[in-house]
């Protein structure tokens, strides 16, 4: 009899686990990913955020398909919802009250392919997301300052976001998070609807390269691998400008140096040639961060001799 009532607390014990954990799921928030082309599958996107080919189960309610996610960087952890709304039609009260995020894959290759994203605005106009993503096959980098592509750049901007459930890691991870946070959207908005929306292509990391696409396929995959970088560089970035623009108090001084250390052994562990164009890469991303004029730095590559 013991033994059944240590058995029957057990299960209990799992219930009420599971039971929290579900409840958990339900108010946590989301990010409404959704496809506007036909022959694009979102689970696709939501194998490669999580980082996973093997997807966790998944709960369905009124045709939206939920995927749990945990977010676990340095600076904090939050459990969010990947939520597949098929269409605008399928947004259920949950999603509308939930959403947080916002990720949309259209065909890049049809003039009409923007098109078919414009009946989601009306809805993106109300909730009004600090993350916007458009996501197509191929994108055209003419920048000088090529950021980071396809899901990697994905995973950056939700890293970057400061989710509802949040849970900071320490007290100065919080400052200095919210601070990046602030910076990450001066950056990226200006009060214009568009342009809180990233394009990213997702070519690279979302599709494998395909032989019957023409002779220079290889070696654009090539360059969009290469452009490909640690999530988290982005917001190590921020985190030095914000450390070298703060108060030059010793508490500062000692977080601005074991970040250039900690970032300086991240280089260290790649060759010799990838090393120079990392390190050229952070500097002029670090430069324009504090604020720096892009013409000071224009030209300047790793190859100059002074």
């Amino acid at each position: 009899m013991r033994k059944l009532g240590g058995c029957h607390a057990e299960v209990v014990l799992l219930a009420v686990q599971e039971g929290t954990a579900e409840a958990a799921m339900d108010s946590a928030p989301c990010v409404l990913l959704t496809s506007c082309d036909a022959g694009f599958s979102e689970e696709k996107l939501v194998t490669e955020i999580i980082g996973t080919d093997q997807l966790p189960l998944v709960q369905e309610t009124e045709g939206v398909r939920h995927y749990p996610w945990r977010i676990d960087n340095k600076y904090y952890t939050a459990i969010v919802n990947l939520c597949i709304v098929p269409s605008t039609t399928q947004v259920t009260a949950r999603v509308a009250e939930s959403v947080q995020a916002f990720v949309v894959y259209f065909d890049s290759t049809v003039k009409s392919g923007l098109e078919t994203v414009s009946p989601w605005l009306p809805l993106l106009e109300d909730w009004m997301l600090d993350v916007m993503i458009l996501v197509c096959d191929r994108a055209s980098d003419t920048d000088d300052f090529p950021e980071s592509v396809g899901v990697t750049r994905i995973i950056q901007a939700l890293n970057a976001n400061v989710w509802s459930n949040v849970e900071m890691k320490n007290e100065q991870s919080f400052g200095i998070f919210g601070s990046l946070a602030a910076v990450n959207l001066s950056t990226e908005s200006s009060g214009d609807p568009q342009d809180n929306v990233s394009v990213s292509s997702g070519e690279a990391a979302v599709h494998p390269a395909d032989p019957g696409r023409g002779g220079d396929s290889g070696s654009h995959c090539d360059s969009q691998i290469e452009s490909v970088v640690d999530p988290m560089l982005d917001l190590d970035i921020r985190e030095l400008a914000s450390l070298t623009s703060g108060e030059g108090d010793l508490e500062n001084f000692g977080r601005l140096f074991s970040k250039l250390q900690e970032m300086k052994d991240k280089a260290a562990t790649l060759p010799h040639e990838q090393r120079k164009l990392h390190a050229e890469k952070v500097a002029k991303a670090f430069w324009m961060a504090i604020g720096g004029d892009r013409d000071e730095i224009e030209g300047i590559s790793s190859d100059d001799e002074n």
